[in-house]
């Protein structure tokens, strides 16, 4: 897995996820706020599914 998702867009991921996930263990969003495991993970490991199949890349050129 080579990494493919730069700083921002980690910090980006890891908040919303965990908003998601907050919001849904407070009750105040339903189930489907668990989808915030998702960009939590994505972002803690630098790496996107997604953007490898797009041929997207946020990380900083080398």
């Amino acid at each position: 897995m080579k990494a493919n998702v730069g700083t921002i867009d980690r910090t980006i991921r890891v908040v919303a996820g965990l908003v998601l996930i907050g919001l849904t263990l407070s009750g105040k969003i339903g189930v489907w706020g668990w989808i915030g495991v998702i960009p939590v993970l994505t972002g803690l490991f630098s790496f996107c599914p997604a953007y490898t199949l797009l041929g997207a890349n946020t990380c900083a050129r080398k």
